[in-house]
């Protein structure tokens, strides 16, 4: 076996450890497992209609035993799969001829031409892929995900008072607070999660294209659309009536929209924090035996939002392209989509090294009160906005023109603004109010706005 040093992929080599949990929902294995239990339920089913008469029903023991197939489904069975399937190159009539030799010498295998019976491969892929991906989304990058939402959201609320200075176009503007701003990420994230936790997952299970063909010809009187809707909802997934050949992918791209718009609220958050770290704002903690650079020994780099950030963009460029090509096949269907399918676990295991990243960043720095002062201290010139908003709402002509001639591209004093402020001949309640005023306290209401992050109970 290749040791991990030489894996072609990183997620199989360098990140092999953070993707492990992955490999259950997205694997090769995983879908194989998956083809399997849809097939057997499928055998299952049929045994429990009194429509389709040629299969007569399972005992429980029968039922036990097809569904120990898929609980105590190995890599060696597995390997067993691949095996046939070198010789059918096919991957789903391999499964097909997997279970019937499982079967044999079984009191079920008499039953073994129901196996796969109406069925073209796509009924079975389908489904295993959609079994997939609610168990990879819901087990695994969700948790994860929610995870980094709340080391966020409870970031948030500790400092949401902490006074901090803004910066729009890279320079100095009103004042808010830290745990303000780290909130807008936490809300924007839980509206990404409250649209993947509702997200249905679809299924077709009606022929070669879509339209029951064979099914009815054998078993006329069935009620096909009603039986396919039973098995699919069985499976715990939403029943799609109207398809082709394939079950058309669009929910798909609806999830990989969803999970693509969460990972770009993702880069940015990675890319203001590298921006705090950088403006002084976090100081990361220094970790015994870790080296920053190879030739400046002071250095320590935001290296975890870094690879966040561009493990990010590999998972979006991956996301983007099987949300935009999966729905697309020619007529009744074409194989792309089998090729590129295969891909969604490269996709969401980018994503789940990203963030782990990502947390290991916020794990990893502290706020700088200091820091946060100081910058505050320096720009006086950011209360131009309150002293000219009061000057507006006095009636005085020119209030913003006569604040940017003062303060426009200049560092301005506590004693200038001090000295503009008495020359206005305010009421004196509004002159008090501005002399008071300080890039620390003018927050506006920031800290009250922290509390309006959806809890993870109200998505």
């Amino acid at each position: 076996m290749t040791s991990a040093i030489r894996r072609l992929s990183p997620l199989d080599g360098r990140y092999e450890a953070q993707v492990d949990g992955l490999r259950d929902s997205f694997s090769e294995f995983a879908l194989i497992r998956e083809r399997v239990h849809v097939e057997l339920e499928w055998l299952i089913f049929m045994g429990d209609e009194p429509t389709i008469a040629g299969v007569r029903p399972l005992s429980g023991a029968e039922k036990e035993l097809l569904r120990s197939l898929v609980t105590e489904f190995d890599e060696s069975q597995a390997q067993r799969v691949k095996e046939i399937e070198s010789e059918t190159r096919h991957d789903v009539k391999a499964v097909e001829y997997y279970i019937k030799e499982r079967l044999a010498g079984t009191s079920v295998a008499a039953l073994t031409e129901f196996v796969h019976f109406c069925c073209t491969s796509e009924d079975i892929s389908n489904l295993a892929y959609a079994l997939m991906l609610k168990r990879g989304v819901e087990n695994d990058w969700r948790p994860l995900a929610e995870a980094l939402v709340a080391d966020v959201h409870s970031l948030a609320s500790t400092h949401a008072s902490t006074a901090m200075l803004t910066h729009t176009h890279g320079q100095p503007a009103s004042p808010s607070t830290l745990g303000k701003e780290l909130a807008v990420f936490a809300s924007r994230w839980r509206r990404q999660l409250s649209l993947v936790a509702r997200q249905e997952y679809l299924g077709k299970f009606s022929g070669a294209v879509g339209s029951f063909n064979a099914h009815a010809v054998a078993y006329p009187d069935a009620d096909w659309p009603a039986l396919s809707r039973r098995f699919v909802e069985g499976l715990g997934l939403t029943w799609n009536p109207l398809t082709t050949q394939i079950e058309p992918h669009d929910y798909m791209a609806e999830l990989f929209h969803a999970v693509l718009r969460f990972n770009t609220i993702t880069l940015d958050f990675d890319r203001d924090m590298w921006s705090y770290i950088s403006l002084g704002f976090f100081r990361q903690k220094v970790v015994g035996g870790e080296v920053g650079s190879s030739t400046m020994p002071h250095k320590v780099n935001p290296i975890d939002f870094e690879n966040s950030e561009a493990n990010l963009g590999i998972a979006n460029a991956l996301f983007e392209h099987l949300a935009t090509k999966l729905p697309v096949s020619r007529l009744q269907r074409d194989l792309t989509d089998s090729s590129a399918l295969r891909n969604i676990g490269v996709a969401f295991g980018h994503s789940v090294v990203a963030l782990h990243s990502a947390r290991r960043g916020i794990s990893r720095v502290g706020v700088d009160h200091e820091a946060l002062e100081r910058a505050l201290d320096d720009s006086w010139e950011v209360l131009g906005e309150a002293i000219q908003t009061v000057m507006r709402r006095l009636g005085h002509p020119g209030a913003y023109e006569r604040m940017k001639e003062l303060t426009r591209g200049a560092a301005v004093s506590q004693k200038a603004l001090e000295r503009f402020i008495k020359s206005l001949d305010l009421p004196s309640a509004d002159e008090e109010r501005l002399l008071a005023l300080t890039p620390s306290s003018y927050v506006g209401q920031a800290k009250e706005l922290v509390q309006y992050v959806p809890n993870a109970s109200q998505r």
